[in-house]
């Protein structure tokens, strides 16, 4: 089948999913939304409103929608994958015979494979073989103001330089600066860390903490991750970027932020499961804070924030049990020599 040019498939009709191809039909670009709930589905086609995630922003009527996964990604020159990440590896893998010959697979998918602990660059190269170009999109960006078109920028990272940039080109506008870069694993790692570290300063706002604590849990936060970066080979400027510092500040700041919420509840004395539900959509760091921990041990590495986080997400202590923890560890230097040799 003859591709066309300007034909983006976006899979995932969340308010993620929703919102990045609203962006891409803004800029001119054919989009086409895949989504499994048809009722969703029919409101983005024909009434140009995501009712449940997204109600009351007008889409773009040039934005179509459709269930039939086969349909949305034909001809397609790229598919960017938007799914929560416990659904990657079976997108990914539905996906795969489908894909058009030399289309390229992003995603903007943030975490871990659930169980593996794997990278999704690694999951989805397994999956899509050698020769497929692979890029991450991620960075500070709420899909409700993105899809208002609010300013934001963001970064791709990728395994090949011209499949980044065509990514980034197609996002690119007046409201929306998309940069490239090479680090898919540092860029990952920062997507997946920060919803887990965003947790822990909802928790400290919940109980009233201050904002002392709140800064002290951001900074100390991204020293996880650049520890942890720096032992699984990851650009430390990669984690200073919009990738690390700049999603971790936003998700630990900004109440749109599911993970943030989910904090905000726990501190204030809720059970993890009325947090959920309140919620209602898929909080990421209930699953990747267990896979965080494992690349942790496997690299023997110490993430006491971290740590406490699925600590607390599976009731082995009380958020108040948790801050003693870490207010009861010694005076050490706020970084080793070794972090970035």
């Amino acid at each position: 089948m003859t591709q066309n040019a300007d034909k983006i498939a976006v899979l995932g009709a969340g308010s993620w999913g929703t919102a990045l191809a609203s962006l891409l039909a803004r800029h001119g670009r054919e989009t086409v939304l895949w989504g499994r709930d048809a009722a969703m589905v029919e409101a983005i086609d024909q009434r140009h409103e995501n009712t449940r995630y997204l109600p009351g922003i007008p889409l773009p009527e040039s934005l179509r929608a459709t269930t039939d996964l086969a349909a949305a990604v034909a001809g397609a020159t790229w598919i960017l994958v938007v799914v929560p990440s416990h659904a990657f590896g079976e997108t990914v893998r539905a996906l795969a015979p489908l894909r058009p010959a030399g289309a390229g697979v992003a995603w903007a998918t943030k975490g871990f494979e659930p169980g593996s602990g794997r990278f999704l660059h690694e999951v989805a190269r397994e999956v899509l073989g050698p020769d497929v170009p692979l890029a991450v999109v991620t960075g500070p960006s709420f899909a409700k103001e993105v899809t208002q078109g609010l300013p934001t920028a963001i970064t791709v990272h990728g395994d090949d330089v011209d499949f980044a940039q065509q990514v980034a080109e197609a996002m690119h506008g007046p409201a929306f600066r998309a940069y490239t870069g090479d680090d898919m694993v540092g860029a990952e790692l920062g997507g997946a860390m920060k919803n887990v570290l965003a947790v822990a300063t909802g928790v400290a706002d919940g109980m009233q903490l201050g904002l002392n604590a709140r800064a002290g849990l951001i900074t100390r936060g991204l020293n996880e991750m650049l520890r942890l970066a720096a032992a699984i080979g990851a650009k430390p400027e990669t984690l200073m970027g919009l990738a690390g510092l700049g999603d971790l500040v936003l998700t630990c700041t900004g109440d749109l932020s599911r993970n943030r919420r989910l904090g905000l509840a726990l501190g204030r004395g809720q059970t993890l499961q009325d947090a959920i539900r309140e919620i209602g959509q898929v909080v990421e760091s209930v699953q990747t804070a267990d896979e965080v921990m494992r690349q942790a041990r496997r690299h023997g590495i110490d993430l006491p924030i971290s740590d406490g986080v699925r600590a607390v997400l599976h009731g082995e202590q009380t958020p108040a049990e948790g801050l003693q923890a870490l207010l009861a560890r010694e005076q050490k230097p706020e970084y080793p020599d070794t972090l970035f040799k």
